[in-house]
């Protein structure tokens, strides 16, 4: 199994009621562009790095970013698991990935910054 589909499919630990993120691709890129380290970087680089990916992987992140906001799918859990980024609610996590939702698709500014 390649390695963004174990991590999509281990996002949620025992303890997150089976809440995962199932978007190899939108797991792949929160690990990788919204963890902490990155994530405090809100120079307005993420929005062309994304859209310089080919278009199907532009696709599925938004894809996956949509349907993760609709759905609720994953705990905070999973996504601090993921970020290493502390969420003080159930619902910072989804108002955080709302925010950069609009910031990457959109064309909101600024670039939202992490919480905390």
């Amino acid at each position: 199994m390649a390695q963004g589909a174990v991590g999509a499919a281990h996002l949620n630990g025992s303890h997150d009621h089976c809440r995962t993120l199932e978007n190899g691709e939108l797991a792949r890129f929160i690990r990788v562009y919204l963890s902490l380290e990155q994530a405090c970087d809100t120079s307005g680089y993420l929005r062309p790095t994304l859209h310089s990916f080919a278009n199907e992987y532009v696709a599925a992140v938004k894809e996956g970013l949509e349907s993760a906001l609709r759905s609720r799918e994953v705990s905070v859990g999973a996504y601090e698991r993921l970020t290493d980024i502390e969420f003080d609610s159930e619902e910072s996590p989804y108002d955080h990935l709302n925010r950069m939702h609009e910031y990457l698709f959109l064309g909101r500014e600024p670039q939202p910054t992490p919480p905390g």
